[in-house]
């Protein structure tokens, strides 16, 4: 029998009690909301089926992916599901029906084809969130034309509940919510019907937009929404750790190039460890030379164009790492937002970006070398319930 060929090191990391904690910090934050917990595009990039343990205690889970609703009640999730883009075809009434899934209203047409579905029961069984467009310009009506679609739908015979939903385009800098919130209380007013307007940025800034339900997305996963204000001052952890290791040590004479372009060029001789992540893998391959990484614990920089498979660290600051040797490309030593800030990006985009072909590594506890912030409270715990 053939002996098995070892994988490569690269590793991601995910703490499920990372997240527990992270929804714990939300509960604070708006501890008078229930919490749509956003788990779209794989959980951030964690798995869907890894964030939903994580995020067990959350009130509802809610994406885009339809596929990956039937995965949650396949899983056992029994509480609400929120498909945030609504319906692609009037067939998947059919299939919120038998999932029991809140769905976001965005266009007449999909109240139309609501108003001609064809149901087998005989109670109303659809709770649906008419969405209002205040200033994203992606999806929603118009705030004169919401109202009367929202009247349209209390109207028919599926609909069991119809509540109100927006999303914030500027609730992350100072003041950016607040002419949307304002336009929305005014379009909407004393109707009934639950309401669920902030983001991940809202629930930290915006307290008046907590309304009955908060979304939280990127918070949840331990990044910030922020520019000026890191994950960690928000009280939140890192849910995933990418690692790898040193797979060969070069050595750069004064004058020498390294990498695609030679856009590196060592102006004296300069130990490099080659690091077996590249943009394959997720990583960014416009990350520059001087991104923070960390090897044996010791934070130092990438150099040079990051390849496929691989990129280069400055061995400098660590004169004891060799072949072998752990690398966090981010993590607990390096937050994944101040890589995403090098790249000229943001940290959401990179949990994404994480690559099928990285083996995936579930922990229950918190990340080596994170630990709760003083005062950031517990995770309440507990599993899915009906």
């Amino acid at each position: 029998q053939p002996i098995s060929a070892m994988p490569r090191s690269l590793t991601a990391s995910i703490s499920t009690a990372a997240l527990a904690h992270n929804l714990a910090v939300v509960r604070q934050r708006a501890p008078g909301a229930k919490v749509w917990a956003v788990v779209k595009a794989e959980g951030y990039g964690h798995g869907l089926e890894v964030a939903m343990a994580g995020l067990a205690d959350a009130d509802g889970l809610a994406l885009v992916e339809w596929s990956g609703a039937r995965r949650l009640r396949a899983a056992g999730w029994t509480r609400p599901i929120l498909m945030l883009e609504g319906v692609f075809g009037p067939e998947d009434f059919d299939e919120a029906r038998a999932l029991n899934l809140t769905v976001a209203v965005h266009s007449v047409q999909h109240v139309d084809w609501l108003a001609r579905a064809k149901s087998a029961a005989t109670a109303p069984w659809l709770d649906v969130l008419v969405k209002l467009d205040t200033g994203m310009g992606r999806l929603g009506f118009r705030l004169d034309e919401g109202p009367g679609q929202a009247q349209r739908l209390s109207g028919l015979a599926a609909v069991r509940s119809v509540g109100w939903m927006t999303h914030f385009a500027n609730a992350d800098v100072q003041g950016g919510a607040s002419e949307a919130l304002a336009s929305f209380d005014a379009a909407v007013g004393t109707r009934a019907g639950a309401r669920t307007l902030a983001n991940s940025a809202a629930i930290f800034d915006w307290p008046q937009a907590h309304a009955d339900w908060v979304r939280p997305g990127i918070v949840l996963y331990g990044a910030t929404p922020f520019a000026d204000r890191s994950a960690a001052e928000l009280g939140l952890v890192p849910a995933m750790a990418l690692s790898g290791s040193i797979i060969a040590v070069r050595e750069l004479a004064a004058g020498r190039g390294y990498g695609y372009g030679s856009t590196f060029m060592a102006t004296e001789a300069t130990r490099i460890g080659i690091v077996d992540c590249g943009y394959a893998d997720g990583y960014p391959r416009h990350a520059p030379t001087g991104t923070p990484i960390a090897v044996d614990g010791i934070r130092t920089r990438t150099i040079g164009r990051v390849s496929m498979d691989m990129l280069a660290v400055d061995l400098t600051p660590v004169p004891g790492a060799g072949i072998g040797s752990s690398v966090e490309l981010w993590g607990s030593q390096v937050p994944v937002d101040e890589v995403a800030v090098a790249a000229g990006t943001i940290g959401y985009e990179l949990v994404c970006a994480v690559a099928p072909r990285v083996r995936r590594q579930v922990v229950a506890s918190l990340l080596p070398g994170t630990s709760r912030p003083a005062g950031a409270g517990e995770p309440r715990g507990g599993q899915a319930r009906s």
